[in-house]
């Protein structure tokens, strides 16, 4: 990978579009550099302030990308995006959230709190810098806090499905990018396995004889080292990717094994209340059987003549 400086970081922030694989390839960058974590957070910052409302929200979903895949190699990355997010948030308040936008962030923000990648009250902040409607009242707030609560809950299935459904494509490509990757090229392999035993063995160069013999040794051992550091750079780049698939696919089992536990608990919610359901079905049933059948029942008139009509009335 490119060595970092500031103004490499620049161009490739300047380059960056909205893609999963524009996104991925930098986030990965950095991730590589994170020993200048303080360097490239302050760079995305002072970016981020200069980017066009359009290109904002590409801004936030770099840091989380960046945030989340960091976070089991150490905690820098979390760390100091922590410390510009509400001032990224309150930033794109001013320039102008739309509804689609503002929706987008929240959703970064439930994965947050989701994943832990920040406490709760660290995540409220940042709600209420992005919208100080988002505050939570501290007086007769219960209703209102009831409502959100079951609203939330209401679309939690829906946002963990779809960033289920995300992650899983994800997946799928990266790992459809490893089936050709460099360990699986035969054919440069073949090349490294074909080139003489000059090239690798020092103790061998003692019997040249001759300058053109040596000039035409040098020129394949230039030769050799220019595909040997090719390859290897390709390696590198495979075992990080390797590492960073490894990570997704332990989290999406672990995503898995939470969406497992949420619908069991579902499962045992409903079912109780089938239970009381079945219970007032048989309740009901039972009143049913035991009212009397009205067309049994004895005549209570006695033969007496009807009671008048309201037309009878009238007409005497």
């Amino acid at each position: 990978m490119a060595g970092f400086t500031e103004n490499a970081l620049i161009r490739k922030l300047q380059d960056l579009n909205s893609s999963q694989q524009s996104i991925q390839t930098l986030s990965l960058w950095l991730i590589h550099h994170r020993k200048h974590h303080a360097a490239v957070v302050k760079t995305w910052f002072k970016e981020l302030l200069k980017a066009k409302d359009s290109k904002q929200l590409t801004f936030m979903y770099l840091a989380n990308d960046v945030i989340q895949n960091s976070k089991k190699k150490g905690p820098e990355y979390g760390k100091e995006f922590g410390e510009v997010l509400i001032e990224s948030f309150q930033h794109m308040a001013k320039t102008g959230i739309n509804a689609k936008t503002k929706h987008s962030l929240h959703r970064i923000l439930s994965i947050w709190q989701e994943r832990g990648v920040y406490d709760a009250q660290k995540i409220q902040e940042f709600k209420e810098a992005m919208d100080p409607n988002d505050a939570i009242p501290i007086k007769g707030s219960k209703r209102k806090s009831l409502d959100v609560d079951v609203k939330e809950s209401e679309k939690k299935p829906k946002l963990e499905n779809k960033e289920n459904r995300e992650r899983r494509k994800s997946e799928t490509k990266a790992l459809l990018e490893l089936e050709s990757s460099a360990s699986s090229d035969e054919a440069v392999r073949e090349r490294i396995a074909s080139l003489p035993p000059e090239v690798s063995e020092v103790q061998l160069l003692s019997k040249l004889e001759d300058k053109e013999s040596a000039q035409s040794l040098s020129a394949v051992v230039n030769s050799a080292v220019e595909l040997l550091a090719e390859y290897n750079l390709r390696l590198s780049e495979e075992l990080e990717k390797r590492r960073r698939v490894a990570g997704m696919l332990r989290d999406f089992a672990q995503a898995q094994k939470d969406l497992a536990k949420q619908a069991e608990a579902r499962l045992e919610e409903y079912n109780i209340k089938l239970q009381k359901i079945y219970a007032v079905k048989a309740e009901v049933k039972s009143h049913i059987e035991n009212l009397p059948d009205v067309s049994r029942l004895p005549d209570v008139t006695g033969g007496l003549a009807p009671l008048p009509s309201a037309g009878d009335l009238f007409s005497v």
